[in-house]
């Protein structure tokens, strides 16, 4: 059977390097905002060549701690993708925002450009960008709307972490919100999350909000949570990050093998120049996506599907978007398929998958 996901297989080759950074954690018996969280954060904040990153206990909260921290009106209106993960919207719902669906480009899946000035309003506070499967937004549009309404840009890089437009990085054209959970690019062994910005009284905000308002301990400035990225965690995410480039490398590595081996029958993701691509999910489409599906489990194959249901047809969403349509976003859900691309994968798994690809 090929997985379509393995974490064992994909986290073996640093697991000693892990046990010596539990080892040292565990030794030193200091388990929440060590020196282990501090020495990630900056080295990820290098990483994604921002001044400053905050570690968080997971990927939603990044968002709704930077939503909070900019500390909107009640009712302010957050442009979002409508064909993103349900955590992008729920973030927003949690801080007593409105979320604006923009349809994506049905070439690279991430918000079109073109309709977000016909959406904006008085209302309007932010753009909330996902760089999904991870590939980079077009954000040279998104930044020149933001300046001309006086908008945030807060991006949602839980897919993306390593992925550039234009040779920046994700994360760094406004506030940066990232997960590693388990199965990203760059994943933990549990939950955790971090934010990235390069202004110093967000970051201290941020710092503060995560910490129960606190900055000093025992002495709260303002109404906080708790929400903070653990030293065991921050620990093992050190490690990952040292071999994010490997890791990166190889995906890329067997996408381009998919895009190379795969028929025209099935709609491959859209690679071009002013992109760099991580792969954290290699996603392709086609109309009989389910019939697909179950012919590669019958071959011993298995694959996923990011996402069956678009947000405004989940159940959680009933009366939040009204009889809005979003047939774009409805076209990409219904077809999708993601096929193998984890670290533990190997190159002749997906010629595999390829050759009972090519026979479907």
């Amino acid at each position: 059977m090929i997985e379509y996901e393995n974490l064992r297989k994909s986290n073996e080759p640093f697991y000693a390097e892990y046990q010596n950074i539990f080892s040292g954690i565990l030794e030193s018996g200091w388990f929440v905002l060590g020196n282990s969280v501090k020495n990630f954060e900056e080295e990820f904040a290098r990483f994604v060549t921002m001044p400053h990153a905050i570690g968080v206990a997971n990927g939603l909260d990044a968002l709704i701690l930077a939503l909070r921290v900019l500390n909107f009106e009640a009712g302010s209106e957050i442009l979002v993708p409508s064909n993103t993960y349900i955590a992008t919207i729920l973030s927003i719902l949690q801080c007593r925002l409105k979320p604006v669906l923009i349809e994506p480009d049905i070439q690279t899946y991430n918000i079109n450009p073109q309709k977000i000035e016909e959406a904006i309003t008085k209302k309007t506070k932010a753009i909330m960008v996902v760089h999904l499967y991870g590939k980079a937004c077009e954000m040279d549009t998104v930044t020149t709307l933001a300046r001309k309404y006086h908008l945030e840009v807060i991006e949602d890089c839980a897919q993306s972490h390593g992925a550039m437009f234009k040779g920046k990085m994700t994360g760094s054209f406004g506030i940066g919100a990232f997960s590693f959970y388990p199965t990203k690019n760059l994943g933990c062994l549990g939950d955790g999350g971090a934010v990235t910005t390069s202004d110093e009284d967000f970051a201290r905000n941020i710092r503060m909000y995560r910490n129960y308002g606190s900055e000093k301990k025992y002495y709260n400035e303002t109404i906080g949570v708790n929400s903070r990225l653990d030293e065991i965690q921050a620990g093992f995410l050190s490690v990952k990050l040292k071999h994010l480039q490997r890791i990166t490398e190889h995906k890329r590595k067997l996408a381009s093998l998919y895009q190379q081996g795969l028929k025209e029958d099935f709609i491959t993701p859209q690679v071009h120049p002013d992109y760099f691509d991580v792969f954290h999910i290699y996603n392709v489409r086609h109309p009989k996506r389910d019939g697909l599906k179950e012919f590669l489990l019958k071959n011993e194959i298995k694959t996923e599907i990011h996402y069956p249901v678009p947000p405004h047809k989940q159940k959680a969403m009933e009366g939040i978007f009204g009889k809005q349509e979003f047939p774009i976003a409805d076209e990409i859900h219904a077809t999708t398929l993601s096929l193998p691309i984890s670290f533990g994968t190997t190159e002749s798994e997906v010629l595999k998958v390829i050759e009972v690809m090519n026979k479907f």
